[in-house]
């Protein structure tokens, strides 16, 4: 029986546009080259053909008239093309006959090109052609994906797949060149063009490692600079990554933010491959867990592919205040805040993947969270901070996006990181209260930090609190006498009675007769020193002067 629901593969003309001269080369193609191929599999000199419906079959080890013999078996057993090496000086009239013959395509593979690697990049071709059509999300993510690098570079970009379609692209008010312009109507880099990328070299220094590449403006044929790399996994090409350059020159980290971004898309395009469980997803809904406390280092560790015992920080990055409230003032602007916080992820991610491989980003609430292994204990909080600096710095400048960001203790394994994300988030939370710094570390704000945990411990153990307090603060509820106002003053001057005046805009005379009739009506000896610094912890919690964490 027919297999009716074999999954439709690339077409020829997709094959040759991918791997093109370098690798294979086109013998013969009597029903053209839009012939579907729905697989790749080998044909070793020693075995018989088999059932190859739709299949390119790659002849290995065969000579003279045997690879000739085998190729028309393929044919006769259903083969779309048969792909087979020349450098034996085989006949191409006989290999065009067998393909007028049996309607096959003939493929001549160079010399040097390894069979394991043809058949690699041939099954990469074919697993592409089976999700030109995936899923809106997954597409969506390429595009905000692209939409960010053309951001942070200045100039702009199309992902391509390794047969060179387009699978998104930034959109762009600027100058496009004649390349980009037929590339985006017609999904795919014209084949002109290609060739000439091809004959450059471009696609082989792709191909070869994780550089970016440089395209010079080449004016006489319509193409402006432009900037490109690989995306890869190990050896294999998944696709590319591609930045022309519009009016103005493309920013100074434009290499850098490429590098991320490549990096950034290579599980993108893994799972538009495989169809499989995705494993980003995956991967971030485990980085949530960590940070809850819920699963154990190892097998995170595990699952993530890292050395659980390797030092590691979190950091945790949020919008102000001005825009988390436009996002959270109703249904309306729920929407906006959202794309913002995304928008915001996204920097994040590409900027985490060319700092660190094993990075991983996620979203929890209103935060989005960072994790970077393997930094050096003694400096790893200081370089954080750098990479936090550059991500705020890039979200304003690139984005218009006013970010907060703050960096937790390096700790020292995996174990470790929640214990550094609640510090992140307590760092944050002084950040956003402040409202003065942009990012911070647990060292620039530890006196606040060590505030605001006795603060949430007295808010958590009311049995602790001191009645006379207690009692203060009601007699101010009842007759609004400016007691507590004038206790806070005093003592957050370090009983300065003078500077706490001045604050107030009364005369110290005055403040001092107010000392006086909160010590009388609450009972609190102000001149006792343990007395003042538990007075004035229980009156910030209460009276809302310093707010607490929530949560904490």
């Amino acid at each position: 029986m027919d297999d009716i629901s074999r999954p439709a593969g690339a077409v020829v003309r997709q094959l040759l546009l991918a791997l093109g001269d370098p690798v294979i080369g086109l013998v013969a193609a009597p029903a053209g080259l839009d012939v579907e191929i729905s697989d790749v599999v080998i044909l070793d000199a020693d075995d018989e053909p088999d059932s190859y419906r739709g299949d390119l079959v790659l002849i290995i080890g065969a000579r003279g008239r045997r690879v000739h013999r085998l190729a028309r078996a393929a044919a006769g057993q259903g083969a779309a093309a048969v792909a087979l090496k020349t450098e034996h000086g085989e006949d191409l009239d006989e290999l065009r006959r067998i393909a007028e013959d049996t309607g096959v395509v003939v493929l001549g593979v160079r010399p040097e090109v390894r069979w394991a690697q043809l058949d690699s990049l041939a099954r990469g071709v074919v697993a592409d052609a089976r999700v030109m059509a995936p899923k809106a999300g997954r597409q969506a993510d390429l595009f905000a994906l692209a939409q960010t690098v053309a951001a942070l570079t200045g100039g702009i970009v199309s992902i391509e797949d390794s047969a060179n379609r387009v699978l998104a692209y930034s959109r762009s008010d600027d100058e496009v060149d004649e390349l980009r312009r037929l590339s985006i109507l017609g999904w795919q880099g014209p084949a002109d063009y290609l060739a000439l990328l091809r004959e450059w070299g471009v696609f082989d220094r792709l191909r070869a490692g994780d550089d970016v590449v440089h395209i010079d403006e080449r004016p006489e044929r319509g193409i402006r600079r432009r900037l490109a790399i690989g995306i890869r996994v190990d050896e294999q090409l998944l696709g590319s990554i591609w930045v022309q350059e519009g009016r103005e020159p493309l920013a100074a980290g434009a290499e850098n933010a490429l590098v991320g971004a490549a990096r950034a898309a290579a599980l993108q395009l893994v799972r538009r491959r495989t169809g499989a469980s995705p494993d980003l997803e995956f991967e971030q809904s485990l980085f949530r867990r960590m940070l809850q406390g819920h699963i154990d280092a190892r097998t995170f560790a595990d699952n993530i592919g890292a050395d659980p015992d390797e030092p590691a920080v979190v950091a945790a990055f949020t919008l102000d205040a001005g825009a988390a409230g436009g996002g959270a003032g109703g249904d309306a602007g729920r929407p906006a805040f959202e794309m913002r916080r995304a928008t915001m992820a996204s920097l994040i991610s590409v900027h985490a993947a060319a700092y660190r491989r094993r990075s991983l980003v996620t979203t929890a609430d209103s935060r989005v969270y960072m994790l970077l292994p393997g930094l050096p204990e003694q400096s790893g909080e200081s370089l954080a901070c750098g990479l936090a600096g550059e991500i705020v710095r890039a979200a304003s400048q690139r984005l218009q996006l006013d970010v907060r960001a703050a960096v937790g203790s390096v700790v020292g394994g995996l174990h470790g990181i929640a214990q550094s994300r609640a510090e992140a988030d307590q760092v944050l939370d002084i950040v956003l209260r402040g409202g003065g710094q942009r990012v911070a570390a647990i060292a620039d704000v530890r006196s606040e930090v060590l505030l605001s945990e006795a603060l949430a411990l007295l808010e958590r153990h009311p049995r602790l609190r001191d009645p006379r307090i207690t009692a203060l603060l009601a007699y101010e509820a009842e007759h609004e006498s400016g007691l507590v106002p004038s206790v806070l003053a005093y003592l957050g001057t370090l009983g300065n009675v003078r500077a706490a005046a001045r604050s107030l805009h009364v005369h110290p005379n005055t403040l001092r007769y107010r000392l006086k009739r909160a010590e009388t009506v609450s009972g609190i000896d102000l001149g006792d020193p343990h007395q003042c610094l538990f007075s004035h912890l229980q009156l910030l919690l209460e009276n809302g002067s310093t707010a607490v964490p929530p949560g904490k």
